[in-house]
């Protein structure tokens, strides 16, 4: 019997011919990612475990990423980059991208000069543009939605801080291997669509629990028609399917991305013709419709044009999932000449997407140009309301609001207030309807 992608991987990093789903196995880590929120427990585990004195198992393959709780006046945030700041000195660590402007007992300003500062933003998106996702490789990290790797032909997934932290000692971990459930998608992407559109109608048809501890992969003309920035939001919200891990392929776009970021080596690794799957959903790109997923669950899905009676607040383009340049490219596409009517929140997901809106155009103008024209308010890189935050976060929702988003998650109390509806939907649906003051449908709003 063939192997998948996921299983040649694991396979490859155990130190074994091939692996079976179900069994456990010990694999080497060639990555391990963590930030502000966990990187403090992580650490403590780390010590306690190892000694005050232990050193990680190699400063090279630690990344540390702050990008959740930056520009807030909350002392604690500000003590969790501390935290890492010292561990970092400590360790002699050579990846840590520090938000130097942000001082214990000070108040952080956003920065004037992303080249000024070596604070990148959201760990996800600053992963990939820093040279360290590649194929074939193993990637762990202590959030969630490091799933996201996996676009790059990787198996990449998140961990708690207990794990983690064994990691940081050993370079090691022990893992159950995952089925996995494969998505093929067929022809391209109509202009009024985009990825978010495809992985809420997949979520839909299996719900949040039906990947659970299963990779997916997604294969077909259809997700290699895609950019590296769409493949990502695919994968990204594999967890929100209860997936262990999403996994693409990777193919000469991967490669190309990839060796124009790092000059390390990387591994390719393809599914075998032969492999065998847990099951197998097929998706004609043609057919799907603009989609929307209403609170208080990812799954809870419907279609945008059947949701215009659904008035809103506010609307959010931003976070790992949306807050990609390609995102702001799409977005600008609705709302250039347009004004918005209800409050709009602009995050780019890293300083690299933030100096990008001052140099890609749409119509002549600078993509910033046209938010700002429409009425948008633009924050400074990070994961901002995604999260929700302190109350002081930009974007935070902070009563019983309706806020349509591009962001991953929206069960009571993610973006901020329990009293607050979240609906997801991908960068064109929320630009058309920050304009509608509805939820909208982007086919009415694009030429």
């Amino acid at each position: 019997m063939g192997q998948t992608l996921t299983e040649k991987i694991l396979a490859n990093h155990s130190g074994r011919d091939s692996v079976t789903p179900g069994e456990n196995v010990w694999v080497n880590v060639d990555v391990l990612m963590t930030h502000d929120v966990c990187g403090p427990g992580t650490i403590g585990v780390f010590r306690k475990h190892f000694g005050p004195d232990a050193k990680v198992f190699d400063s090279e393959k630690v990344v540390i990423i702050p990008d959740h709780y930056i520009f807030t006046a909350d002392l604690h945030a500000h003590r969790n980059i501390d935290i890492l700041r010292t561990f970092v000195k400590e360790q002699g660590l050579k990846y840590f991208y520090d938000p130097d402007f942000v001082e214990s007992e000070g108040f952080p300003s956003p920065y004037k000069d992303p080249t000024a500062t070596q604070y990148k933003g959201v760990c996800h998106v600053a992963l990939p543009e820093e040279g360290h996702t590649r194929p074939g490789e193993i990637l762990l990290g202590t959030d969630s939605h490091t799933c996201t790797a996996g676009a790059f032909g990787e198996f990449a997934t998140g961990i708690g801080n207990t794990d983690a932290g064994f990691v940081l000692g050993t370079g090691k971990t022990w893992l159950r291997v995952p089925e996995t459930m494969k998505f093929i998608l067929k022809g391209t992407l109509p202009s009024y669509l985009m990825a978010k559109d495809i992985i809420l109608h997949a979520i839909g048809d299996i719900g949040v629990d039906g990947a659970t501890y299963r990779a997916m992969e997604w294969d077909g003309d259809g997700v290699f028609s895609l950019s590296i920035e769409e493949r990502m939001t695919l994968c990204n919200m594999a967890i929100e399917a209860g997936g262990k891990n999403g996994i693409i392929p990777a193919d000469e776009l991967t490669e190309n991305f990839v060796r124009s970021k790092t000059d390390k080596p990387f591994n390719v690794y393809r599914s075998d013709t032969d492999a065998k799957y847990h099951s197998i959903y097929e998706y004609d790109l043609q057919t799907l419709e603009p989609t929307v997923a209403k609170p208080h669950s990812p799954d809870n899905r419907d279609l945008a044009h059947k949701l215009k009676e659904v008035k809103l607040n506010r609307a959010y383009i931003g976070s790992c999932t949306g807050g990609k340049i390609e995102d702001f490219e799409a977005a600008a596409k609705i709302l250039d000449g347009k004004s918005v009517s209800i409050d709009t929140y602009i995050v780019p997901a890293t300083t690299e997407v933030d100096s990008a809106l001052d140099v890609r155009t749409h119509n002549g103008k600078t993509l910033r140009e046209v938010f700002l024209a429409a009425g948008a308010k633009i924050g400074p890189a990070s994961c901002a309301a995604c999260l929700g935050g302190p109350a002081d976060t930009f974007g935070r929702i902070n009563g019983p609001e309706l806020c349509i988003s591009t962001t991953n998650r929206n069960f009571p109390g993610r973006m901020g207030s329990k009293e607050a509806g979240v609906f997801l939907a991908s960068p064109l649906t929320v630009a058309a309807s920050a304009i509608s003051g509805n939820i909208a449908d982007p086919r009415d709003y694009l030429s």
